[in-house]
């Protein structure tokens, strides 16, 4: 299916769809969370389908760039083979192999078992993994923790062994119909009344998603993100739009409402917007976003409290340069979550930030006087660093491997002799200027066995991965530890 509108209706009838666009965006959640599978044309490893798809355990080929789309005939192409609406194909998540008819499937034995479906056989293999985890958690000196944006993924995270949450993205919370239509009310908005209103439509929702998450993970830390993300992500794509207006204006259709959107579109584009107005630049340029945000999670965090859960908040202002960013953030919004706690005690309460900029790794030191914590966004800091695109890199990152320009795909594992010295640079000087600073991972890097053994040999605190790559994470910080013993024995 072409549409997420599609997916969506089929999905209810118990139909079994995969979900085929050139590029998600926020406006297609309701469809991929019903799909069985997701493929993209454009985009990679980092893009909103591939991060979406990787947080709900959807398998996912994203940045199948040979594959031609013709939504409008119903229609995409590749290798001269033409597959319609309504077609079956198989899509291979690991390979990005895209089948057409269908292949026959098979669970993972894993998962049947920790559904209680296992056969004696299965029963078998699921008792030695649970005995070689515990081995693997026994040894391993670095925690786990997920990146986790709901309460059923904070469930799952920590039924597979998670220790926390190492990213909560919030943006994450704004999918949805109901959601993105309050988010665009305040992109919209006018006035600062307009602006107040959108942002009192959005914080019941953010307040109860994170008593969910809160209480999924009771006990344990929850890193929150503050919102990241250019905020054209929550309007349509401009080109389609301005291609929908131009059609039905030709058509005679009463096209007022489009183009005030698409103006506001307009408004909004950047050349650049990775490196435009996101990240803590929003939160200054619009102040009451973030306060909303934070007055959410601690009004959630101080009814826990009272009911007698342990929320353990750590909050982390996003795209930091310098440490002024940082400190003003601080200032304007420790006072917003003092009022929200309402004289409410937390046992652990951080602020902090994610260090995905290159002058932010060379500045730590500075930055560090005003943080608590760094956790490293290694998805930007490799973006950066590079001066790759992280949604592009899929065109010519195949060739750049063959011919050994780079060792690996610096998006999918840690390239050490860069983007690794920046976050050996950070963590030391970090350290010297903050002894009590503890440090982390949060980029997708955190599931990658050889940059999990990297984290550990650079003595980070923890990695932080999708709740389904928790189990990975596990055994690959088990095996750094040992292979650490076995070197220093020798």
């Amino acid at each position: 299916m072409f549409t997420a509108d599609e997916a969506e209706r089929l999905g209810k009838q118990g139909e079994r769809v995969i979900l085929v666009r050139r590029e998600t965006t926020p406006d297609d959640y309701h469809g991929m969370i019903a799909a069985q599978g997701i493929l993209t044309s454009a985009g990679g490893t980092n893009s909103h389908a591939a991060v979406v798809a990787r947080g709900e355990g959807i398998p996912a080929v994203c940045g199948a760039d040979a594959i031609k789309l013709s939504p409008a005939d119903g229609t995409f192409s590749a290798n001269g083979i033409s597959v319609k609406e309504g077609d079956v194909i198989t899509i291979d998540g690991f390979t990005g192999n895209v089948y057409v008819g269908e292949l026959p499937l098979e669970e993972s034995v894993l998962e049947k078992a920790r559904a209680g479906e296992a056969q004696a056989r299965e029963e078998k293999i699921w008792k030695a993994f649970e005995a070689l985890m515990a081995h693997a958690d026994e040894v391993r000196r670095l925690r786990v923790r997920a990146n986790a944006d709901t309460p059923d993924q904070a469930k799952n995270a920590r039924e597979r062994g998670a220790e926390g949450i190492g990213l909560c993205r919030t943006e994450h919370m704004f999918l949805g119909e109901e959601r993105v239509g309050a988010v665009r009310q305040m992109i919209f908005a006018d006035t600062e009344g307009e602006e107040t209103k959108a942002y009192d439509a959005l914080a019941p929702l953010q307040r109860e998603d994170f008593v969910g998450i809160f209480r999924a993970m009771d006990g344990l830390p929850v890193t929150v993100r503050l919102l990241d993300p250019p905020l054209h992500e929550f309007l349509p794509n401009q080109v389609d739009l301005a291609v929908e207006v131009a059609l039905a204006e030709s058509r005679g259709e009463d096209v007022e409402e489009r183009k005030a959107v698409l103006q506001k579109v307009d408004e909004l584009h950047e050349a650049n917007p990775m490196l435009g107005l996101r990240g803590v630049r929003l939160g200054i340029v619009k102040p009451g976003l973030y306060a909303m945000q934070v007055r959410a999670i601690f009004e959630a965090a101080g009814q826990l409290r009272r009911e007698g859960g342990d929320p353990q908040v750590e909050v982390m202002i996003p795209l930091v340069a310098t440490a002024p960013e940082l400190r003003q953030m601080r200032d304007e919004l420790e006072p917003v979550a003092a009022e929200a706690l309402g004289g409410t005690e937390l046992s652990h309460l951080e602020w902090g930030t994610m260090v995905e900029l290159p002058r932010a790794a060379v500045t730590a030191g500075e930055i560090a006087q005003t943080a608590e914590f760094f956790s490293f966004g290694t998805n930007d800091l490799t973006q950066t660093a590079f001066g790759f695109s992280r949604d592009d890199i899929g065109k010519f990152v195949g060739m750049y491997e063959e011919r050994k320009l780079v060792p690996a795909n610096p998006f999918v594992t840690i390239d050490v002799d860069g983007v690794g010295r920046l976050m050996r640079i950070a963590s030391e000087e970090g350290r010297a200027a903050n002894p009590e600073l503890h440090v982390g991972i949060c980029g997708e890097h955190g599931g990658d066995p050889s940059s999990v053994v990297f984290c550990h040999e650079i003595g980070l605190d923890y990695v932080s991965c999708s709740p389904f790559r928790v189990e990975t994470a596990r055994l690959a910080a088990g095996q750094a530890a040992v292979g650490a013993a076995e070197s220093a024995s020798k």
